[in-house]
């Protein structure tokens, strides 16, 4: 993967912009040891790695001010980061770059049930949100499967779902208002605790933008309250293509689910050596939930149920407990880390009409075996969020860019059906080089317009989002 070269002017003054930035933030805040800073040299795409400069951890929106303010001065590059989750290389360094970590910034500042909105730091994760106010009987509705990690920050970013934002939509939709810290260091506030701010959708362009406009610090969030009941089924099939199908008729028969998830073979083993959720032995997987009154559950299932047994399906089981509902969706949230333990894998994220679930599938498999490499499929197949894992031997020379190479196929056919490139894990540095797969020169030049208006001298999160020749003139003639 192609990386800008550091400019030689900001590491021969890292010394003095080091003692800058320990001027401005606590002690232990800065971290330039060569050691410590292996744990900041690349995020979830671990496949690639580069130290930064430096990586600050300040406490507050003031201190992220001051930090902008001094790299802005020095004209330092600036990548901010979450906890680190991401699977784009979102959070990627370049050696002549100060990491912003936002961990440090993790407290609730305002709750409100009445309005139903909680204001919390960037850096708290997902999972905890959550956690604070659901013995009042709320919860945060979008769940990455990372959430018990990742960092609202990122999710901000990245415009993150999981899998119950069928029903309830992703970030941007749970997404009230932030407070941003510009790249000079200028404080603004976009949004609020209010559905709809006035003007230019600017929490809008926020929402998404991986970094790119500004570094986010506070944000408000809506909170729901927690449904009466929930219950999943567990539904079997002898093919990828079959449960494609079935997914399709249920979207198109009108039931809105709160998830749709989909697991074939190759997760399901995993997922059971794993966590034990006592998933059937079968092709295909769909845990399908819905929740509301017993009878308005009873009735969902009912529906989907009777649709199922037109694909034929070799398993069919209703959770019958609270505690066999947490084990399905353990097995299901703890699928990516149960593929990690047997094989190094390539997540990708594009997104396509469920309509053509059973085409995609179909071709993902062709595609795998035309490299000669296995694809693991687990995704949120009611959106259509797809999450082939792409398996191969990070110690077998080549076998990476194999794998790169099909992941670049299977998300431009992602494209090609209506679809597009990313459904929340955002374009980093692995989309960066097929933009042109979705966007036209013109599209990219108009999203690059936007960048120079909120960041003038692009040093914030570089050689991100858009192709590195697109982005050159711009990031020369700073």
């Amino acid at each position: 993967m192609q990386m800008p070269e550091p400019e030689a002017d900001i590491l021969a003054g890292k010394a003095r912009i080091v003692a800058r930035l320990r001027e401005v933030l606590p002690n232990g805040a800065v971290i330039d040891d060569p050691v410590a800073l292996k744990v900041y040299e690349c995020d979830g795409l671990s496949a690639y790695r580069c130290p930064p400069m430096c990586a600050v951890l300040p406490g507050s929106t003031e201190e992220v001010s001051a930090v902008m303010r001094v790299c802005h001065e020095a004209g330092v590059p600036v990548v901010p980061r979450g906890s680190g989750t991401s699977l784009s290389g979102g959070a990627l360094p370049t050696a002549d770059s100060v990491i912003l970590g936002v961990a440090r910034m993790n407290r609730v500042l305002e709750t409100d049930y009445d309005n139903r909105f909680i204001r919390v730091e960037a850096g708290r994760t997902n999972l905890s949100v959550t956690g604070a106010v659901e013995a009042d009987g709320f919860f945060y509705a979008p769940d990455p499967s990372s959430q018990l990690a990742c960092a609202i920050a990122g999710n901000i970013a990245m415009n993150s779902g999981g899998a119950h934002c069928l029903k309830y939509g992703v970030t941007t939709n749970n997404l009230m208002g932030v407070t941003v810290v510009m790249a000079d260091g200028e404080v603004i506030e976009l949004g609020g605790a209010h559905l709809d701010a006035g003007g230019l959708d600017l929490l809008g362009l926020i929402c998404g933008s991986e970094g790119q406009l500004g570094v986010v610090t506070e944000a408000t969030l809506r909170i729901l309250a927690k449904p009466e009941g929930a219950r999943p089924v567990l539904i079997g099939f002898d093919s990828n293509e079959v449960a494609g199908a079935c997914v399709s008729d249920i979207i198109r028969a009108g039931i809105l689910p709160v998830a749709i998830e989909f697991m074939d073979r190759v997760v399901i083993r995993a997922a059971e050596a794993h966590a034990h959720p006592g998933y059937p032995d079968c092709e295909a997987l769909l845990i399908i939930e819905v929740e509301g009154s017993e009878a308005e559950i009873d009735h969902q299932l009912g529906r989907i149920i009777e649709i199922a047994r037109h694909h034929e399906p070799v398993a069919l089981r209703e959770s019958a407990s609270a505690e066999e509902s947490a084990k399905i969706w353990k097995g299901r949230k703890t699928a990516f880390g149960a593929m990690g333990r047997i094989n190094d894998y390539m997540c990708l994220d594009g997104t396509i009409p469920v309509s053509e679930l059973p085409l995609v599938l179909r071709r993902i498999g062709e595609m795998g075996e035309g490299y000669g490499l296995t694809v693991g499929n687990v995704f949120h197949a009611g959106d259509g969020n797809m999450h082939p894992l792409i398996l191969f031997d990070a110690n077998k020379p080549g076998d990476l860019e194999k794998a790169e190479a099909l992941g670049a196929d299977i998300l431009t056919l992602c494209v090609e059906v209506g679809g597009c490139l990313t459904g929340e894990h955002g374009v980093g540095v692995e989309k960066r080089d097929i933009m042109r797969a979705q966007y036209s020169d013109d599209d990219l030049a108009i999203q690059m317009d936007v960048k120079d208006v909120f960041d003038p001298a692009w040093v914030l999160n570089p050689a991100k989002v858009f192709p590195l020749d697109a982005s050159a003139p711009r990031r020369l003639a700073k």
